[in-house]
């Protein structure tokens, strides 16, 4: 989202080619012109960073800008050996995952000044996504671009043929002893190659064609953003002693522990897919070809599902669990500039315009993602809306202020390869879910 997110496939040019191109300190042939170069990862999105920069280069005639897209998983290896080659984009989209490595190595470029000189009001972002940009040294290295949250994406066919309704979907409860109303309907919706469902008797968790739930494997790559984080945030569970900037994690805390264990626990009642059965394939696809009836996920990723001819999609909120609340993880897009940049002004310029109203607002004509700037966001809202989508699921948790910040720390790439495979050990059957604390111990090690 990652955010960790599922996202296009990374582009095919050979690392070479591709380094060059990143290239974005090149002046263009007018003397006074500039030419930007500006990295995203999502090919959903560029349509409409490109229509921004049409906007852009019209208020701006000597600058121009090249936008380069490259698939998320190639994505962050180039842009570091571009960083290491001082060949890196001028501007690219950045994540919260990454940012704290690049700041901490003065590869990002400090905004305050020309924030502070431009005047630059952030109260026109969505509360506390703006905060999350500031480094541990007190300053700025992004301008929002967007937020996700997370939601139960499910087959409203699959959901009426079980005799589910959507106030039932609607109204979910959970908590880690039974799994509460939500385990019960991820049951109902698991059927076996016999046609038994996973709460009737002789019910064959060996064989199953749909699972109730596809709890995607790659959601443990951002903290359980899509995969657990809703449920632990509801159990009491806290990533970090402060966020951001919090130098004690928390995963061997009984509330973490026990929302592990239930996830692992439907994995061996047969209702949703083991670790292995996950590697590999994309969850959405498993929901439009029928391999599950229901998954966690983000709101980047209405769109994809929505796109399925054969599949009668529906969003559900998340589950209220035992604080009595839903929750979501709140995770923000920023836009950051390259410390490297021969062109600070200008890479300023469009990383202001990118993060402005006027930009953000074309974005959610589009229909692809959230925008940061609220009144943006209720412009998505109609564009989803006249498509038929009512996306209140994610945005209620803001309405209701049920949302729970993406932990920024220092040490992120060491943490997730602390993390990730601790994860996979407990969740596949390898490590008792009690593991978790020696890996909590190391990971905090790295603090001292």
């Amino acid at each position: 989202m990652r955010r960790a997110r599922t996202r296009t496939a990374a582009a095919g040019a050979a690392l070479a080619s591709l380094l060059l191109a990143a290239c974005g300190t090149a002046s263009g042939d007018g003397g006074d012109e500039v030419t930007l170069t500006y990295w995203l990862w999502d090919a959903n999105q560029q349509p409409a960073q490109e229509q921004c920069a049409e906007a852009f280069e019209a208020q701006h005639p000597d600058i121009n800008i090249k936008i380069e897209q490259r698939g998320w998983d190639f994505y962050w290896s180039a842009l570091t050996l571009g960083m290491v080659s001082e060949a890196a984009p001028d501007v690219f989209t950045d994540h919260l995952a990454r940012y704290p490595d690049y700041v901490t190595r003065g590869l990002l470029l400090p905004l305050d000044e020309f924030a502070e000189r431009d005047n630059l009001q952030f109260d026109i972002y969505e509360e506390g996504l703006a905060d999350l940009w500031i480094g541990p040294d007190g300053h700025r290295y992004g301008l929002p671009k967007d937020f996700d949250a997370i939601a139960l994406f499910y087959n409203k066919d699959m959901a009426r043929e079980a005799g589910i309704t959507e106030e039932q979907m609607n109204n979910l409860t959970w908590n880690p002893e039974d799994g509460g109303t939500f385990e019960d309907v991820i049951a109902r919706l698991t059927v076996d190659e016999n046609g038994v469902r996973g709460d009737e008797p002789g019910f064959d968790k060996n064989n199953v064609r749909t699972y109730g739930i596809w709890p995607d494997r790659s959601g443990g790559d951002s903290h359980g953003q899509t995969q657990w984080s809703y449920l632990a945030a509801t159990n009491g569970f806290t990533y970090t002693d402060e966020n951001p900037w919090g130098t004690e994690y928390h995963y061997g805390d009984e509330s973490f522990l026990e929302v592990i264990g239930w996830l692992r626990g439907l994995i061996e009642k047969g209702y949703a897919p083991s670790w292995e059965q996950q590697e590999g394939v994309t969850w959405s696809d498993q929901l439009a070809a029928g391999r599950t009836a229901m998954a966690s996920n983000g709101s980047w990723m209405t769109g994809t599902v929505f796109g399925y001819e054969n599949l009668n999609a529906g969003i559900a909120p998340t589950p209220i669990g035992p604080s009595g609340e839903r929750a979501t993880m709140f995770n923000g897009l920023a836009d950051s500039i390259y410390a490297g940049t021969e062109h600070p002004e200008e890479a300023w310029e469009w990383v202001r315009f990118l993060g402005s109203a006027e930009c953000q607002r074309l974005v959610a004509e589009h229909g692809v993602v959230l925008p940061a700037v609220s009144e943006a966001r209720e412009v998505a809202e109609r564009t989803f809306a006249e498509a038929g989508i009512d996306i209140a699921p994610f945005t209620q948790h803001v309405e209701d202020g049920t949302t729970v910040l993406y932990p920024i720390t220092e040490h992120p790439t060491d943490v997730l390869a602390l993390l990730r495979p601790a994860l996979e050990a407990v969740l596949s059957g390898q490590q008792p879910v009690e593991s978790l604390r020696g890996v909590n111990q190391e990971i905090n090690e790295l603090f001292e």
